[in-house]
């Protein structure tokens, strides 16, 4: 559970979910854009678990969360939340922003951080008005997105070329990593043989 002095009004935290498999560069520019657009105190990285209606993760969950912790280290308002890989949990995003709400209190400012591409299928997510009541949505908005809906939040954001797949290729060649994660999630793919 959360220390009590996370139950503040003034609190502004964002949520920025994914596989994290594994977390790169570009997951952590995202971070900074959001922290600096929005005023955020927290960024909360919340590692999805392997609900139906996803493909799962090729590294397990505690590996994803061990390079999230290598990635994060040293910034205070960066925080993992891994309730969704906990057994049971449904991987819904409105199950876990009321879970959020009912920790943090009605009155913190949530912001469910996601890319152009989510936002455009925003309307197939599984019960998306009240997705939208639990938090407000902020979108990395990328050059050439016009997103013309005044409740949405827009995080202006230069797209970097990086995915985690092109990320798992280039380790299961052996090739070097050093361009797109932090060093310390580099050498953790390569002690552990991940995505060999």
């Amino acid at each position: 559970r959360r220390p009590r002095a996370w139950r503040n009004p003034q609190l502004n935290i964002g949520i920025l979910g994914g596989t994290f498999d594994p977390v790169h560069n570009a997951h952590l520019a995202m971070a900074r854009s959001a922290l600096d657009t929005l005023a955020l105190d927290k960024v909360l990285f919340m590692p999805t678990g392997a609900p139906r209606y996803r493909t799962p993760a090729v590294a397990s969950g505690e590996h994803r969360v061990k390079m999230l912790e290598l990635a994060l280290a040293g910034e205070p308002r960066y925080e993992i939340d891994a309730r969704e890989l906990a057994p049971g949990a449904s991987g819904f995003t409105v199950d876990t922003l009321k879970e959020l709400r009912l920790e943090l209190g009605a009155d913190t400012k949530l912001y469910l951080l996601i890319g152009a591409d989510q936002y455009a299928k925003l309307d197939t997510w599984h019960r998306p008005q009240d997705v939208q009541k639990l938090a407000r949505i902020a979108v990395f908005a990328r050059p050439g997105w016009d997103i013309a809906d005044t409740k949405v939040e827009l995080i202006p954001f230069e797209p970097m070329h990086i995915s985690a797949s092109d990320i798992r290729a280039r380790a299961a060649r052996g090739e070097d990593l050093s361009p797109f994660v932090p060093p310390a999630v580099a050498n953790y793919i390569a002690r552990h043989r991940l995505y060999g």
